[in-house]
């Protein structure tokens, strides 16, 4: 079996510099999560921070995207390092981690994704999916590099750390999270608020400016393409479970009825 078949292809379009259109997770359902691999974006989020998503939902929509184009790329509950190790034995290779601050917490983040002498993650990958239980021989020396390595900025105090976390070796790309920077920046429910915005704009010339790749989520497509022309290479553009509860909404106020209206806030969460 190939090791280029194993290639993290995601990885090397933000390398490229090809942008990446993707689509979020949330529904924490294998079935559903086949269905939006489907339709033909080059990513797919796999939310493990605000969906109710366990090891095995997580394991079992990998599999269900799998024979897909779309990459899947998982986010973290935290940067803990045991729970990320076993993301990565059930086959994760791009993570995206949140509420990194700092440059060492980015450091230990990337640590934790690269096995001995150059990170801390265990060694058990023969009894795991991610070297197809033993299958790859040399799975313990290609992972590292296979590994994409995205941390989310998303507090002011992040933003002020900015530089230094682009500037951390294996992180791959930084995420700006809008909705909570928003609330960090005093505009809780608000993320288009022309100072957040301004915010967003500057953290991502200052990505783009280091060399790494750039990413945030909106379901405004217009702002998308305004990410996307500042240089943003990955960008997920809508949720599924957003989706869904318009499109439902929608149909039913078509037959006049009407359920509850929620506030508008701004924000795809």
């Amino acid at each position: 079996m190939s090791a280029m078949h194993f290639a993290n292809t995601f990885k090397q379009a933000l390398a490229a510099r090809r942008p990446q259109i993707g689509l979020w997770l949330s529904m924490a359902q294998a079935y559903s999560a086949e269905v939006c691999a489907t339709a033909g974006f080059q990513w797919l989020l796999i939310d493990g921070e605000h969906a109710p998503n366990e090891l095995t939902s997580t394991l079992q929509q990998l599999q269900a995207v799998a024979p897909y184009p779309s990459h899947p790329v998982v986010r973290a509950v935290n940067a803990d390092k045991d729970g990320i190790k076993k993301l990565l034995d059930i086959g994760v290779q791009t993570l995206l981690v949140p509420m990194i601050d700092t440059a060492e917490q980015a450091a230990a983040v990337v640590a934790a994704t690269r096995y001995p002498p150059h990170g801390v993650r265990g060694v058990g990958a023969a009894v795991a999916r991610a070297s197809r239980w033993g299958l790859r021989r040399h799975y313990l020396d290609e992972a590292d590099g296979e590994t994409c390595v995205l941390v989310q900025a998303e507090t002011v105090t992040a933003l002020r750390n900015l530089a230094s976390i682009c500037a951390v070796d294996g992180v791959d790309g930084v995420f700006i999270g809008p909705a909570d920077l928003a609330a960090s920046m005093g505009h809780r429910g608000n993320p288009t608020h022309p100072e957040v915005q301004a915010a967003i704009d500057a953290a991502v010339r200052t990505i783009v400016a280091s060399g790494k790749a750039a990413g945030t989520l909106t379901g405004d497509a217009a702002l998308a393409r305004h990410y996307l022309s500042l240089g943003v290479s990955f960008v997920a553009v809508g949720i599924d479970v957003t989706l869904l509860a318009q499109a439902t909404r929608r149909l039913a106020a078509d037959f006049e009825l009407s359920p509850p209206q929620p506030a508008p806030t701004g924000s795809p969460y």
